[in-house]
């Protein structure tokens, strides 16, 4: 059987937040509303400089990003210097499709991480 897109960015967010602990689910919660006010790039950026938790979702983000490349061999690393310099490059149309990407697996990602975090409250 062939997963929707919707079915594989869930699946995605469970097995990664699996791994998550509450800092990690605040995080996850937090990003949309970072990105919406401030950019994807230079959210990635504040992640990656921030590093610990911020990082560790962060590179979720880029990883689930590079996967869903389409082909772009310059989007396909999730390494955060290969991925950043790609979306520099980036046209407009697929920066806007990289962008729009993000938030619908960060919305999974939100679900899935604060479904989790029950069992997770004492780490």
């Amino acid at each position: 059987m062939t997963q929707t897109l919707e079915q594989q960015r869930a699946e995605n967010a469970w097995q990664v937040s699996e791994k998550y602990h509450k800092e990690h689910v605040n995080i996850a919660k937090g990003l949309p509303a970072l990105i919406m006010n401030s950019g994807l790039m230079q959210v990635l950026a504040f992640a990656h400089e921030k590093g610990k938790e911020y990082e560790v979702v962060a590179t979720d983000l880029r990883s689930w990003l590079a996967r869903r490349s389409n082909g772009n061999a310059d989007l396909a690393d999730p390494d955060f210097g290969a991925f950043m310099q790609a979306l520099l490059q980036a046209t407009p149309q697929n920066y806007q499709a990289i962008n729009a990407e993000a938030f619908a697996w960060l919305k999974w990602l939100r679900q899935m991480a604060a479904a989790r975090k029950p069992a997770r409250e004492g780490e």
